[in-house]
């Protein structure tokens, strides 16, 4: 087994939150800066830019985990993961269907926008992206399921946009594979007030939006290589593979 710094939650440019510099390039290059190993793309329901970074990927030793940081109807924000481009299409179709027709405003909201490995604009999302989909969060975790998706409830320690926060513990029957945790947030803490979780894997990550925060909280999975189905082993604690919130002396 071999151990693998990772960080499966940040924001390009595309999220309105995401600085302009938070190019899918720019996260590369400062993910092998910190020596992260496995990355995540999860920009606020969208997908658009997982191929970009995974073109830049190859050349840096980075593996690219594809997917967004969706807002559910109770304004809760959970990660979603996909193995292909087929089903990271289709669930950016998902996504585009349930988004609501709120216009961003990008002078207020920030810019939205898709660019190219040469750095030309060729979308800018007209809806604002940190609106919530029209459906509850257990709908949203059933079609990432149906798709071999990976369900993660986001900074379940915030008190804002969490699940948590939203609905005050997390459903026991959603189908989920972790949860994560913000740089502060405090496992044993979160335990203490929901003991459910204690079997549960927790990770951490960065939630960057700006190019210093990349990298900055991570957790560790032991893995035989790096690919979807190991991290999904790790996720459930299968086969010897596992996460760490820390790296393990």
């Amino acid at each position: 087994m071999q151990l693998f710094k990772a960080d499966l939650h940040n924001h390009t440019l595309l999220s309105p939150c995401g600085s302009l510099e938070m190019t899918p390039d720019a996260i590369l290059d400062g993910a092998r800066a910190k020596g992260v190993d496995i990355i995540g793309i999860s920009d606020h329901n969208a997908t658009r830019h997982c191929r970009l970074a995974e073109h830049y990927s190859h050349s840096r030793d980075i593996f690219v985990l594809c997917g967004a940081e969706v807002t559910t109807k109770e304004e809760a924000h959970c990660l979603a993961f996909f193995e292909t481009h087929e089903t990271l299409d289709k669930f950016q179709a998902y996504l585009d269907e349930h988004l609501p027709d709120i216009p961003n405003s990008p002078d207020f909201f920030g810019d939205q926008v898709q660019i190219d490995e040469d750095f030309n604009i060729v979308y800018e999302e007209p809806k604002l992206l940190t609106s919530g989909l029209d459906v509850p969060i257990e709908v949203i975790a059933a079609e990432v399921k149906s798709l071999g998706g990976l369900f993660i409830p986001a900074h379940i320690d915030k008190l804002k946009n969490s699940v948590i926060s939203q609905l005050g513990f997390i459903p026991f029957d959603l189908p989920y594979d972790a949860v994560e945790l913000s740089g502060h947030g405090d496992r044993d803490k979160i335990l203490s007030q929901h003991p459910y979780l204690k079997d549960k894997t927790f990770i951490r990550s960065s939630d960057a939006h700006i190019p210093d925060r990349i990298g900055v909280d991570t957790c560790y999975f032991e893995l035989e290589t790096r690919s979807f189905a190991e991290i999904r082993m790790a996720l459930h604690g299968e086969q010897g593979r596992r996460v760490w919130l820390s790296k393990p002396e």
